[in-house]
């Protein structure tokens, strides 16, 4: 019976009486039970908010407001009977799980599978929720949930629309099979040995196979503590219903904290700011606070961490570097950032971009082995946790060939490794050798794609060169005609491996630049290139992948770079 709402005036207290109606099936979704509030009064109070995943690392969302129903007699739940058992059984309704299902049916046509998640929504992207959409110039854009890629084409956040599925109810009994997605429901224990499930109403079912593709907001207890205190509420993660809340509230407050100063953060800060400055009324302050020294200190070189810093600012944001958060605190309608230096920030909102950590709370009950290192299932060259239970996405610790043992965050490796999942499900009994790749935009000019290690406490030589109106995202998807910028879509390979034959001008020593248009950044562990960031380079990808795969050292990697053909106009 309850649903957070934006306050009318974020940021400050809202009292008095409040009407709202919520129609059926807007709690729940497709097959699930469906909630109807009238006439809800309700004191307000300040909450807390977890935004989403994506791919990634996930934002937390401090925000404003609450309804409840007075009265829970008017709260409607229509029955429904769920499906005691299905051949194919997914946990999580993300890109690995919706991955999965496609993939199953694709080599199973008649093949029935069920989705459990505990978001209200139908599997959808989620790269777009701190890239395009914030970009957006269409002021019903969070209705409709539709947005332009860079290359100018229109698309839905959503993965396929809700004609796509069936209902829970009718996944028995459809001649030709389907997928269903059961939402607002959490599997809370799991029995390997009996091949079955327990949701959180105590509904079971069983199961033949099984994928396992969760994951939830690293835990920030200093938070959470603050949301006690200051009577805020702490919501569940990435939820399309936060990105509303922030972009409402954005709208509407003087001054938003971006805490954190990875990709995803520094995404949102050059979003927001961007917005402010091409709106004269906004009269919103955007602050970024972070421990490293530059933005995305911690997997970009130091020279181009600062460059990025300095791009960031450009872009209408207050940053604050090194800082260290001591406290979070609610006074006179304000949220007041105590740092471990002294300093104090005030700020009307909190969006705290602090990464995702796999969700493992069915290990204890399932006993699956737990990476102690990594975090997440560990599983074996093809994915399996258990002979019929796979694990994909952000909860699968796997071997890397090359890399080692790793787990990883990101659309690419969710689309991929959800894809084989499914397959292996069927039986294919493939290995997964996929180096997943992701990719950040710093709005519709600055841009980059990554793959393997990168981090920068590892030796790096980077490579650049002048840049030109070609080298942005935009042009990238323009010329490529695609949007999400992943291998998994198209699964090119490298064609060719031999260096240009345009000579390449003699490379400036990288601390003597500042301005890095395009380049090259090899990442090295004992002389062999374990990881690659393409600067302002798109469509490389397969070339970058290949030279990660072959393992080798190379002598000279400024010629190595000029596979990359970025002395070519």
């Amino acid at each position: 019976p309850y649903r957070p709402i934006p306050s009318t005036h974020p940021g400050q207290c809202m009292g008095g009486d409040i009407k709202t109606i919520i129609k059926p099936g807007l709690l729940q979704g497709r097959g699930g039970a469906q909630d109807q509030c009238d006439n809800v009064n309700s004191q307000a109070q300040h909450h807390l908010f977890c935004p989403w995943q994506d791919l990634s690392s996930q934002l937390l969302f401090l925000s404003f407001g609450f309804c409840s129903c007075d009265n829970p007699a008017e709260s409607v739940a229509v029955p429904h009977k769920l499906p005691s058992h299905t051949p194919y059984l997914l946990i999580g309704g993300g890109t690995a799980s919706f991955a999965a299902a496609r993939s199953i049916r694709a080599r199973d046509p008649g093949a029935r599978v069920l989705i459990v998640t505990d978001e209200p929504d139908l599997p959808y992207m989620r790269p777009p929720l701190s890239k395009e959409l914030w970009f957006s110039d269409d002021p019903s854009v969070t209705e409709t949930l539709r947005f332009k890629q860079w290359n100018g084409k229109e698309r839905s956040i959503y993965f396929q629309p809700a004609s796509f599925y069936i209902s829970a109810e009718e996944l028995d009994s459809a001649e030709n099979g389907g997928v269903a997605v059961l939402t607002g429901k959490k599997v809370v224990h799991m029995d390997v040995r009996g091949n079955k499930v327990k949701l959180d109403d105590d509904t079971e079912i069983s199961y033949d196979k099984c994928l396992i593709a969760t994951a939830v907001p690293i835990d920030i207890k200093l938070l959470r503590h603050t949301a006690a205190k200051a009577n805020m509420k702490l919501c569940s993660p990435p939820q399309i219903e936060d990105f509303k809340s922030l972009d409402k509230v954005s709208r509407n407050i003087e001054s938003i904290t971006i805490i954190g100063g990875g990709f995803l953060g520094s995404e949102l800060a050059c979003a927001l700011g961007r917005r402010c400055k091409s709106c004269s009324t906004s009269g919103l302050e955007v602050v970024q606070m972070y421990p490293e020294k530059g933005n995305m200190g911690k997997v970009l070189p130091e020279y181009l961490s600062n460059w990025t810093t300095e791009k960031v600012k450009r872009e209408g944001v207050k940053v604050i570097t090194e800082a260290l958060v001591k406290s979070v605190t609610f006074k006179d309608d304000k949220l007041e950032v105590q740092l471990k230096d002294g300093r104090k920030v005030r700020t009307d909102h909190i969006v705290a971009a602090v990464g995702l950590e796999p969700n493992i709370d069915l290990a204890k009950s399932a006993g699956l082995e737990v990476d102690p290192d990594f975090g997440g299932y560990r599983v074996n060259a093809e994915l399996q946790a258990r002979s019929n239970i796979w694990v994909a996405g952000d909860a699968a610790c796997f071997y890397d060939i090359r890399l080692g043992r790793r787990r990883v965050e990101h659309h690419d490796h969710a689309v991929v490794s959800g894809r084989l999942a499914g397959e292996n499900m069927t039986g294919a009994n493939k290995p997964y050798w996929h180096q997943s790749m992701f990719w950040s935009d710093l709005g519709p000019d600055v841009g980059y794609e990554a793959i393997g290690i990168v981090d920068s406490s590892l030796p790096t030589v980077g490579v650049f060169a002048k840049a030109t109106e070609k080298d942005t995202p935009k042009a990238a998807t323009e010329k490529s005609g695609t949007g999400i910028r992943s291998e998994s879509e198209t699964e090119e390979t490298a064609a060719s491996t031999e260096p240009s034959s345009s000579p390449a001008p003699a490379p400036t020593p990288e601390k003597q630049k500042d301005d890095y248009g395009k380049g090259v950044i090899f990442y090295l562990r004992d002389k062999v290139v374990v990881g690659i960031i393409l600067w302002n380079v798109f469509n490389r990808m397969p070339i970058a992948r290949k030279i990660i795969k072959d393992g080798e050292e190379h002598a000279d990697l400024n010629e190595v770079a000029k596979l990359f053909n970025i002395h070519e106009d």
